[in-house]
């Protein structure tokens, strides 16, 4: 198609799709093939001057060992099994959204002034939305879905702007296995959850 790409960033994009497949799916495997793909990322991200998405890739790298371990021992000492798929607490939504807008905006300024960076803004608000979705995804939220959703929406154009095309192609993927994502996980909420949500949208 005429594109300029890399070995990285094909790398990047094949990790990237079995990863998110594999969350889809609820597979265990999706933590250590996410890791691989946020290799790829930093030195992809760094390349293309996308320095809070390169920075991002090494804080999913911690979390993707915090997410796995979570996935596999029920959240916590004493629990037995695998951790099941819950709705977002309002504390956490709280929390959640206090973090993001202030963790965007200082990156922002951090960008703006530190580094050569053309989208600061973008590339913050990216940042702070992916790690909220994160740490959903760790917790097995299933609001997760919709946060990286929303990163997807800008994700998408930015990286196209930004020259990385099988990236953003790569993306629209992401979006549409995030709807799938969606709709499994919601398949699987505890009856008790489905019928709380049922009584709040009434």
């Amino acid at each position: 198609m005429g594109w300029s790409t890399s070995w990285t960033e094909i790398l990047g994009f094949a990790t990237g799709a079995v990863c998110v497949w594999l969350v889809a799916r609820q597979h265990i495997a999706n933590w250590p093939v996410g890791i691989a793909n946020n290799v790829f990322f930093i030195v992809l991200f760094t390349q293309a001057g996308l320095y809070a998405d390169a920075g991002l890739q090494i804080v999913f790298i911690a979390l993707a060992a915090y997410g796995w371990w979570s996935w596999t021992h029920g959240g916590g000492p004493g629990t037995a099994g695998a951790l099941p798929v819950r709705r977002t607490t309002r504390a956490e939504w709280a929390w959640l959204l206090v973090a993001g807008a202030v963790g965007t905006a200082a990156l922002t300024l951090l960008l703006d002034r530190a580094t050569d960076s053309t989208v600061p803004f973008w590339d913050a608000l990216t940042t702070g939305l992916s790690l909220m979705a994160t740490y959903g995804q760790c917790r097995k939220r299933l609001e997760s879905w919709w946060l990286w959703i929303a990163a997807d929406l800008v994700y998408i154009p930015l990286y196209a702007y930004k020259g990385l095309y099988l990236t953003s192609v790569l993306y629209v993927g992401f979006l549409a296995l995030c709807v799938a994502g969606l709709i499994g996980w919601r398949r699987t909420l505890p009856a008790t959850d489905l019928r709380e949500s049922a009584g709040a949208r009434a």
